[in-house]
């Protein structure tokens, strides 16, 4: 810090990071200002060569940034350290590049080389950060470079990264729409994808680009809906916005029964005697063809994993599925997250809104569920007025019969608060309680009445309009509250409350036919004060005062028509020309001079006063759409139910039909079935549906049985055997070992696990493969499968030798070392290195052994014994095991003898890490189903001539990995299977001849690394 003040104190600056030292507001002091050279200190410590003062510099930049504070001029200082090589100063100038390479799209072009360069760092957060900049570029020309980045990083080891592809998908879709088809492969790809932190990201990502590819989701649908738990709390919102649309197509509709019952309630009240005779036939004909809903397992697995998340801390995520319920479950369901959205009432006014908004459209529909909760939308004198209407929405639309009166109470309450637009929504929610609910009509009119003799005259106002409402159902029988009301237009100023008055006088006029003309005089008195809506209607009650009593009111009809002949108002002259031709007769008028009576007097229907969310449940809860109640930009309608259900194996990634298991396999998979298994994660809340019935009869499972138990007693018994041997015996094995020592380019097997069974070759003679170097295996007959794979003796024709040490080197000492590809008994978790010392010396080497191995983290080495004495000329060989982690990292450490140290380091080759296991073909198509998307690498290879024949093919794979063949019934295809030695994670190779010297290698492995490099390997192999 102290080099940063003298920075600070040079420039004039201060040395607080709460002060904005480097260049004030060019408003300040203008170009004569000491500060016109803006930011040169940081600029200097950017350029400096100490990591310490660039991260500083950087700090400040940052700081900078989240103030609001415009640091663009340091861009071309910021970027040249892009190839800084500490990772801290790296990490924030990825964070200032993010967020100014869209404005400074040249500069950043110039270090487009260096982002690429990032792409391939060691670090994650790099890697993500490269791709983001290289994303935020917005120029069309660098659209291949960003595809090739994103494909890259889709199969990238590091969840973080591939959800940073997943984030830059939508960004390159917005810059280039026709690279459409490619992002749609990344998307397919990364939603195969089991990592819980790429699954929000890859579903947004799905909905921007492509989401009426629906086929995308089938074979992913029940991995997302048991994922859905664990992803993080935004990445739920959207993929269970997903689902719902997608279950609106896929899955029928849960209250499709009750629809039809409610539409026969219907007939059955409306049509007639004949009809319903009619119908009858039609109807029992349509109720037979419809059968009995059963909901879709998958449905229900759906339903089923999203109901804990009501539960969420997250209001956005509870809110997602309450609208999921709303629209996808039964209706005897919906009634769950009733609780969980009063829950949210609690929280900020914002979250209340949405809410509210949402409650309020589901009230309509569902009122019997959030009825318990009625107290829970009564209003606090604390609520904003957008909250306190929204909770009056709610409370109307709950009220019945059998709670109006709380309801009215609380009402009665509300008028008396300050806030006049809540009052005002307060009367017309009262107006529409009285509409809905008849026996409370006259209660609600009446307390309306007495508000008009209220001191605040919005409230008067308000009641006038709700009353003119009330008072066109009944008319007849409220004359007095009409003359009452006239009354009122001495006192009433509010435009709207004076104009309901003038209609509900004119319209009923027969009914008070003294005041009405009186009321019109005094209107004509003041007509050329008043607004424009209060004047249209003194023009229409003269009119219909002139056609019902012509006597009191002609002279007074004429002069309202004469002042509004004159009017500035278009509207009011047009209004005064249209009713002097209509209502007085003279040569000119037409014939509908005629029905003039009839046209202003006609029957007019009540007016209905509905909810405005009557009709807003047609767009998705939860959506900017339903809030808006107008549809945004970007919204996905939600689809209607099918007719009939889609097909359900679409879903279907269980084994396929060729890969059915025996019924042994079977029982054995239900005892070893691990707790939390991927297959059970995918189908197992479904498998009622998918599952298909065992075909074997039961003396087929005796028999199998009998056989099974036979042989494993037989293998149980050896293993005894073996288990129960001497310390002499094995060391006497050891001797014979190493009297028959493999040679260096033998194509020998050991006999480890062999069968001491005498007839055993004269049994399998004829199951051998082509390949000479594998053994023919008792495991090959069908009736000796097990669904476990078991690892088998080692496979390989030829063995490559590492140099270890150099006789030069090692001062007539050479070392040499290969992979015997043998099991390393004490510790199976380890590879097997065969060590070999020869002395070319003419004096002894004494007191061979390993010393200070440098390991990292996780790896082991069991040392091998110490050689005590090595004769001139002679070779010995040792084993020693390695556990490398299944990584091909060298391990390091010192080679000792009496007089040296010597440095050696063993790296393996990806091939070594791993032993063979036999696999029957359908256990290979099953363990290969479950190991696709990420975790399956597939590349394409020319054969050479030399490399056609069977034999060539497996020996130059065999001899690239520690592998076995598995049977295969096609001519074309290679199958071979290993576990890694240290995790046992299955290692799957699948070479398939094409057309031609063409052909397609696939590895599938959960350890993506090595199936990378191991792809390289065998494709070298093949080719070489």
């Amino acid at each position: 810090m102290s080099t940063s003040q003298a920075y600070n104190e040079e420039k004039g600056g201060s040395s607080s990071l709460g002060e904005p030292e480097y260049g004030h507001d060019p408003a300040s002091g203008g170009i004569f200002s000491s500060d016109y050279k803006r930011h040169d200190d940081l600029k200097e410590m950017l350029d400096s060569n100490k990591d310490s003062l660039k991260l500083e510099a950087m700090k400040r930049i940052v700081a900078m940034i989240a103030r609001g504070k415009n640091a663009s001029d340091l861009f071309p200082a910021v970027v040249k350290n892009v190839a800084c090589k500490n990772i801290e100063v790296k990490k924030l100038v990825y964070v200032y590049l993010v967020r100014y390479a869209e404005e400074q799209q040249d500069l950043a072009l110039l270090s487009i080389s260096t982002f690429q360069r990032g792409l391939k760092d060691p670090n994650q957060l790099i890697r993500a950060s490269a791709l983001r900049v290289l994303s935020s570029i917005r120029v069309p020309i660098i659209v291949p470079i960003m595809m090739l980045a994103i494909k890259e990083a889709a199969s990238d080891m590091s969840p973080y990264v591939r959800k940073t592809a997943a984030h830059a998908i939508p960004k390159l879709y917005s810059l280039d729409s026709d690279q459409k088809d490619q992002l749609i492969e990344v998307i397919e790809k990364l939603l195969a994808d089991k990592t819980t932190l790429v699954a929000g990201s890859v579903v947004m990502a799905f909905e921007e680009v492509c989401p009426e590819r629906i086929d995308l989701i089938h074979k992913n649908y029940r991995k997302l809906c048991n994922l859905l738990i664990d992803v993080e709390e935004w990445g739920q919102v959207v993929i269970i916005n997903m689902l719902t649309r997608y279950a609106r197509t896929q899955f029928l509709s849960p209250n499709q029964n009750e629809s039809l019952l409610e539409e026969n309630a219907e007939k059955a009240f409306y049509g007639s005697d004949e009809e319903d005779a009619k119908d009858d036939k039609t109807e029992a004909a349509s109720l037979v063809k419809r059968k009995p809903y059963v909901m879709d397992p998958d449905h229900r697995l759906l339903l089923r994993n999203t109901k804990p998340l009501l539960q969420s801390r997250n209001a956005a995520v509870v809110m997602a599925v309450a609208q999921l319920y709303f629209h996808l479950a039964p209706k005897a369901e919906v009634g769950v997250i009733a609780k969980a959205l009063v829950r949210l009432l609690r929280s900020h006014s914002e979250v209340q809104y949405v809410v509210l908004q949402n409650v309020a459209t589901m009230s309509i529909k569902r009122r019997g569920m959030f009825e318990p909760y009625l107290k829970s939308f009564y209003i606090r004198s604390t609520d904003p007025t957008q909250i306190k209407i929204l909770k009056l929405e709610v409370l109307t639309n709950l009220a019945n019969e059998t709670n109006i009166s709380t309801i009215l109470r609380e009402f009665q309450t509300y008028i008396r608060s300050m806030d006049k637009d809540f009052v005002a929504a307060t009367i017309q929610a009262i107006g529409r309680c009285a509409t809905n609910i008849g026996k409370v009509r006259d209660t609600c009119l009446n307390g309306l009445v007495q508000l008009l003799s209220n001191r605040d005259e919005l409230v008067v106002a308000e009641s006038v309009v709700v009353i003119k409402k009330l008072l066109q159902m009944q008319p007849s029988q409220h004359s007095e509250i009409i003359k009452h009301m006239a009354k009122l237009t001495d006192n009433i100023q509010v435009p709207m409350a004076r104009a309901s008055i003038l209609w509900l006088i004119g319209e009923y006029c027969e009914h008070v036919p003294k005041i009405a003309p009186d009321v019109l005089r005094k209107m004509a008195k003041s007509f050329t004060n008043e607004e424009d809506i209060v004047k249209l209607q003194v023009i229409n009650l003269a009119a219909k005062l002139y056609l019902t009593n012509s006597k009191q009111s002609k002279l007074l009809t004429q002069y309202v028509l004469n002042l509004a002949k004159y009017d500035q108002n278009y509207d009011i002259r047009d209004r005064a020309r249209f009713i002097r031709q209509l209502i007085v007769p003279t040569e000119k008028s037409g014939a509908l001079n005629k029905y003039a009576k009839k046209l202003f007097l006609a029957q007019k229907p009540a007016p209905i006063l509905e909810s405005s969310f009557k009709d807003r449940d047609h767009f998705q809860l939860g959506s900017l759409s339903h809030l808006l109640n107008a549809k945004a930009v970007g919204y996905q309608e939600l689809p209607d139910w099918p007719d009939e259900a889609p097909d359900p194996s679409v879903r279907n990634v269980e084994v396929p039909e060729w890969t059915k298991c025996t019924s042994r396999e079977k029982r054995k998979e239900k005892v070893e079935k691990p707790f939390y298994s991927d297959s059970e994660g995918e189908s197992g809340p479904t498998e009622s549906a998918d599952s298909e019935p065992e075909s074997v009869s039961e003396s087929e499972s005796e028999s199998s049985s009998g056989t099974e138990s036979g042989s494993g007693s037989g293998s149980e018994e050896e293993e005894e055997e073996s288990g129960d041997q001497s310390e002499e015996e094995k060391k006497k094995k050891k001797k014979k070992k190493k009297e028959k020592e493999l040679p260096r380019a033998g194509g020998a097997t050991s006999n480890t696990g062999a069968s001491s069974d005498p007839n055993r070759d004269q049994r399998h003679g004829d199951f051998c493969f082509i390949c000479p170097g594998i053994l023919p295996l008792p495991s090959l007959y069908p009736h000796l499968i097990s669904s476990v794979p078991q690892v088998i003796s080692p496979v390989f024709s030829s063995v490559k030798t590492y140099e270890l040490l150099h006789r030069m080197t090692g001062e007539g000492l050479s070392v040499e070392y290969y992979f015997s590809r043998q099991p390393f008994a004490p510790d199976p978790h380890m590879v097997a290195v065969q060590i070999q010392f020869s002395n070319n010396t003419d004096s002894e080497v004494k007191n061979v052994r390993i010393s200070e191995p440098k390991l990292l983290s996780g790896m082991r080495v069991q040392e091998f014994k110490e050689i005590e004495s090595l004769a001139p000329g002679e070779t010995t060989s040792v084993v020693m095991g390695i556990d490398f982690c299944d990584s091909t990292q060298a391990a390091n450490f010192q080679l000792c003898t009496h007089t040296r140290q010597f440095y050696g380091a063993i790296q393996p080759p990806v091939g070594e890490l791993m032993a063979p296991v036999f696999m029957s073909e359908n256990e290979f198509k099953k363990e290969q189903g479950k190991l696709t998307g990420m975790s399956e690498i597939t590349e394409k290879l020319t054969l050479p001539e030399t490399c056609q024949s069977d034999h060539t093919i497996v020996q130059r794979v065999t001899s690239a990995a520690n592998v076995s063949r598995v049977p295969c019934g096609a001519d074309n295809e290679y199958r071979f299977a290993a576990k890694t030695v240290t995790s046992g994670s299955l290692v799957l190779i699948t070479l398939e001849k094409k057309e031609g010297a063409l052909a397609q290698l696939t590895v599938n492995s959960e350890k993506m690394v090595i199936g990378t490099m191991l792809v390289k390997d065998i494709i070298q192999a093949l080719t070489q």
